[in-house]
């Protein structure tokens, strides 16, 4: 099902589910939700509908070990997220035998949260299920509920290797929505800085929470959930300010279910949070939803707008920051407000991704040629090749002692990853890819944990572990790379807006030389300082064009041939988010006045994990609306030489040296125009 907000999604999975649990209480279903919140807030509407034979229960990473047996031996419905499915749930399946003999429903709530390196994981994760459940004679009905996706019926074939029927027909009443698009005041026209975001965010949100109006903000980062909150507070009186509250992850699970509780009775008028809370939890009647900086998606954004309004007259607000694609919407709302939704896409056969799984696999039974028809093929090709598996009469079977699953995290390509830890009390930040640790975990960086800065004291290589503390100081860090791309192979060529374009696997090879640390305030560069690090390669999946002469005329004196490479490289990849259900961040490139292997100027846009998830693949068949979009986004932006909000990127190994957007944008207009 893929539908609107509030449209009823719940009911519809809900109703068939409790249906056939009160007619046969031994049937079992299991429900899998991204957050821990959406299982809390689920079982909470089961349990009221008062249900005799229905126990549900959550087994998750908060379920205190005496109640996981009681857990596996009564509850009905359980309810758990990917994680724990996978290294909780599948290799101790023995555990699990009567669950899995009587699994009749598998529901996989919120579907689109499922795509890029995490879906792809998670699409083998429920390969994995559906075999184990066959092992054990059981034949599930897998439920999924999306919000709006481009592609709902393609992404469950990716999520589980069969074809689903797509209910797509929203007939649900809705109340009329007002849409307010924000942007900022300058502070500095000529530099093209604006206020801040979450300043003006504040400042709504105490005005409409002080007209009795209830509103919910929704942040990307906790440090701006905190600031957003503060910041409201401050201006309004202490009584109101007790109304007001923030909702973050990081919280305890107590504190979490106090911020809901007090949501749903109406005691709050405000709450500012992540988007933990932009998922489905259903947080009462709100009448406004302000957005701080476009959250990355269309579809997401709808999914925090669906929050209000939805018994009377809502409000939604888009307040801008100064990233290329906000801006671009406060110039273009049509863009924005007539778009249609994003397409998830996931590679669940990337053998980075897959083989991890396979070994797991192999771990819970034995793997032989009948588990295609779950697994998929690419699984037993792996299989005949991985060195953990040994050939046996039943099989592929594993040959180590650990548990397999338990060193495949399911938010990274690779196991080469470091573990980020906190020095003042030992805790584990999270993880950053090996590929990714040089540039945003070396010695002296500034490294950025759900909006709390911290400074990186010390980087082991042989305990692939980044050491850091928290951190005040008023600037922050850019690391500057040399990178080489080289082509491993094309896979298709074809002539698109007049030039020769290409999609295929290739090779990058990037070196960390330097960081600068830069003032928050101005962002001007204090100081650069040079590091040795080794360098990182890795193959991944790029789409790379060739620029013709013609295409070019006017451009090709150095150093405006290269500034206007760039510049477009920059701008085509802050709008390839547009297109794909990725964020900048995922997405790398080069660009070069001569290629060493094209012998031509050649811009390269790469999938930034290892392997590729089909983000590179996707912009290679939208590429002609993607040109013209990004010129459309140069065109429009009112800076003269380029800023934040067009050509310069937060992520750039070249520092934003050497931008031409002029000489960008005329090119641009040239392929659109072709």
């Amino acid at each position: 099902m893929s539908t609107g907000t509030a449209s009823g999604k719940t009911l519809a999975f809900n109703l068939p589910v409790v249906d056939a649990l009160a007619r046969e209480p031994k049937r079992r279903a299991l429900y899998l939700y991204p957050t821990k919140a959406l299982a809390q807030d689920q079982t909470r509407a089961l349990a009221a509908y008062g249900v005799p034979k229905l126990r549900p229960a959550i087994y998750d990473g908060d379920t205190p070990s005496e109640r996981r047996w009681q857990i596996r031996k009564w509850a009905n419905v359980i309810l758990t997220n990917p994680d724990m499915l996978h290294v909780g749930v599948l290799p101790h399946h023995d555990r699990w035998g009567d669950v899995l003999q009587n699994l009749s429903y598998v529901v996989v709530d919120e579907a689109h949260v499922y795509r890029g390196v995490f879906g792809s994981h998670v699409a083998n994760v429920l390969r994995r299920l559906r075999r184990l459940a066959r092992v054990y004679g059981a034949e599930p009905q897998f439920l999924l509920a999306s919000a709006t996706i481009a592609n709902p019926g393609e992404l469950a074939r990716s999520l589980l290797g069969v074809d689903a029927t797509v209910i797509g027909d929203d007939g649900a009443p809705r109340a009329e929505r007002t849409i307010a698009l924000w942007n900022p005041p300058f502070v500095d026209e000529e530099l093209g800085v604006r206020a801040s975001a979450l300043g003006e965010a504040s400042r709504l949100l105490a005005d409409l929470a002080s007209r009795g109006q209830r509103t919910i903000c929704f942040a990307k980062s906790r440090k701006a959930v905190e600031l957003v909150h503060r910041f409201a507070s401050e201006r309004v009186g202490a009584e109101l300010a007790g109304r007001l509250a923030p909702y973050r992850a990081g919280y305890t699970p107590e504190q979490r279910r106090e911020v809901e509780r007090r949501l749903v009775e109406g005691e709050l008028l405000g709450v500012t949070a992540t988007d933990a809370l932009e998922l489905g939890i259903d947080i009462g009647l709100l009448d406004c939803a302000i957005s701080v900086g476009f959250p990355g998606t269309v579809a997401s954004l709808r999914q925090q707008w669906g929050r209000a309004g939805r018994r009377g007259h809502g409000l939604a607000v888009l307040v801008a920051s100064e990233d290329a694609l906000d801006q671009y919407f406060m110039r273009e709302p049509e863009m924005l407000l007539g778009r249609r939704v994003e397409a998830a896409i996931l590679d669940h056969a990337n053998p980075r991704v897959l083989d991890g799984h396979v070994l797991a696999a192999a771990f819970e039974a034995p793997l032989d040629d009948a588990d295609r028809a779950t697994l998929g093929d690419a699984a037993l090709e792996r299989a005949a090749i991985l060195p953990g598996l040994k050939k046996t009469p039943a099989g592929w079977a594993y040959g180590g002692r650990d548990y397999p699953a338990a060193n495949v995290g399911l938010r990274s390509a690779t196991a080469e990853a470091f573990t980020v830890v906190d020095a003042t009390d030992g805790s584990v930040l999270g993880i950053v890819e090996r590929e990714r640790a040089y540039s945003t975990v070396h010695e002296g960086a500034v490294y950025l944990h759900l909006g709390d800065s911290y400074l990186v004291t010390a980087l082991d290589h042989a305990a692939r572990t980044a050491l850091v503390e928290p951190f005040r100081g008023p600037w922050y860090t850019q690391a500057k790379r040399e990178t080489t791309t080289a082509i491993v192979e094309p896979l298709r060529v074809e002539r698109r807006c007049g030039l020769e374009l290409s999609f295929g696997s290739v090779s990058v090879t990037e070196q960390v030389v330097a960081f600068q640390r830069k003032s928050i305030s101005g962002g001007e560069t204090i100081e650069t300082v040079p590091l040795d690090l080794p360098a990182t390669t890795f193959e991944t999946e790029a789409v790379w064009y060739l620029p013709e002469p013609e295409q070019l005329e006017g451009l090709t004196e150095m150093p405006r041939l290269l500034g206007t490479l760039h510049a477009a490289e920059h701008s085509m990849i802050a709008l390839l988010p547009l297109w794909a259900m990725c964020d900048r961040w995922d997405i790398g490139g080069l660009s070069t006045n001569v290629h060493f292997q094209t012998g031509r100027p050649t811009v390269f846009i790469y999938d930034g994990h290892a392997g590729g998830v089909g983000i590179a693949e996707h912009g290679f068949e939208v590429f002609e609306g993607w040109v013209a979009d990004t010129a459309r986004l140069l065109g429009g932006c009112p800076c003269h030489d380029g800023c934040p909000s067009c050509v310069q990127s937060p992520k750039c190994g070249n520092l934003n040296e050497m931008l031409d957007k002029a000489g960008a944008l005329v090119f641009l207009r040239r392929l659109a125009a072709a």
